[in-house]
């Protein structure tokens, strides 16, 4: 499972099958992959948030290795890779939680004649862990691995985390810890920086905090 897969999990509405954060989601989403490659160490950001390929061999993941091949072709914003990146995720993220096993499909038709469709989650177990990993670090202040410390930045910098309460308790507390992770402060997972991504729709900024090169330097070590 990638990072965005299991963000796309968290952030999809069993019942309606709408996504939390439906309309800035390609935004998150693109975010997410740029996550899932820092995090293998195949991307870097510099100070003014320029997005810059790291070489090496095929990742061997269609969707990651998609993503890289646009990244490689020159250095960008972090905002002009996400519009290219981000769009087609959405469909991307859902067949492929559908042929993992995921989440299953099931449509119907609202008063017997508005078509509508649920994508409830058919591996129930895989996604209550993921969300327990979530809520022990928001809640509870558990120091999560660096994927964990990255899944809970992405969610906060979306601005859905309310939106998983009573699973994910929503407090000050809670608003505040994960703020932190938002902000590139990861403690003992020591993987990244933020940078910001501009959200399309009514004006609205949204963080999306991308490990960078650091990742890479904290491995090496």
């Amino acid at each position: 499972m990638l990072l965005v897969e299991d963000l796309m999990l968290l952030l999809l509405d069993d019942e309606t099958g709408v996504a939390r954060g439906e309309g800035t989601l390609h935004w998150t989403l693109g975010g997410a992959v740029l996550m899932d490659l820092a995090l293998r160490g195949r991307v870097e950001t510099d100070r003014k948030q320029t997005v810059y390929a790291v070489p090496g061999p095929p990742l061997g993941d269609p969707l990651l290795d998609e993503a890289f091949a646009q990244i490689e072709k020159r250095p960008r914003y972090v905002g002009s890779v996400l519009a290219e990146v981000g769009p087609p995720l959405r469909a991307q993220v859902l067949d492929r939680l559908l042929e993992r096993g995921m989440v299953r499909r099931e449509r119907s038709k609202l008063l017997g004649f508005i078509p509508t469709t649920r994508m409830p989650a058919q591996d129930v177990a895989y996604e209550a862990a993921l969300l327990e990993r979530v809520r022990a670090v928001l809640e509870d202040g558990r120091t999560p691995d660096a994927r964990t410390a990255a899944l809970v930045a992405i969610l906060s910098a979306s601005g859905t985390l309310p939106q998983l309460h009573p699973a994910i308790r929503w407090s000050n507390a809670v608003a505040s810890r994960a703020l932190t992770y938002q902000n590139g402060d990861w403690g003992a997972a020591a993987v990244g920086t933020a940078v910001i991504a501009q959200a399309a729709a009514v004006n609205v900024s949204i963080g999306i905090a991308v490990a960078t090169g650091v990742i890479g330097g904290s491995q090496a070590q």
